[in-house]
């Protein structure tokens, strides 16, 4: 390592800063800006669909079942998808809203992506490196890590594809502010 290397250890401002930038904002385009208020609708009876799983563990589930290709066949499972309805089931705790564990899962969620975009500039980028290539680096780095694989839930997962898109420019707001944190603590900048 020479002098004009940047080690990733160097960068723990940057990351911790960034990280809790982004969580912050998070919480402020899920709870206070209403874009997302549309993300999901309400079951018709509600009620009973709550009923109906309300012994269920938490895990996901997927109706009609197959739990193999063969299975895909059958003309029983054939007939239970085409005549629908076909939709996954998500289980989760009981309780309101997320707990100090999710919370606290998903702020190390956002460390890591700051961690790893602060691993690839390190890699690439020399100490004292201007800001916007700084910003370059990590902003392309930090929104793969946000929003590289949401459109799979829409592909896979029957996630609407405006929820997909919401949540993808989430995903570039927060790669804007850790690119601009790193950019503004960048070693010898």
């Amino acid at each position: 390592m020479n002098a004009m290397d940047v080690s990733l250890a160097s960068l723990w401002l940057p990351i911790l800063v960034s990280s809790i930038i982004v969580f912050v904002s998070g919480f402020l385009l899920h709870m206070v800006v209403p874009h997302h208020r549309t993300d999901f609708s309400r079951l018709p009876d509600e009620d009973g669909m709550r009923d109906a799983a309300r012994n269920l563990p938490r895990g996901e589930y997927v109706f009609p079942y197959a739990s193999t290709p063969s299975e895909m066949k059958d003309p029983t499972y054939i007939e239970k998808a085409n005549s629908g309805p076909v939709g996954l089931l998500f289980i989760g705790p009981r309780g309101v809203g997320p707990s100090g564990k999710t919370l606290g899962l998903h702020f190390i969620f956002v460390m890591v992506i700051s961690l790893m975009a602060g691993y690839v500039a390190s890699a690439s980028l020399p100490v004292g490196t201007d800001y916007l290539k700084v910003f370059q680096i990590i902003g392309a780095a930090a929104w793969l890590g946000h929003a590289g694989a949401i459109s799979l839930n829409s592909i896979w997962f029957f996630t609407s594809w405006s929820s997909s898109l919401k949540n993808i420019l989430d995903g570039l707001v927060y790669a804007l502010l850790t690119a601009g944190t790193f950019g503004w603590l960048w070693p010898g900048a």
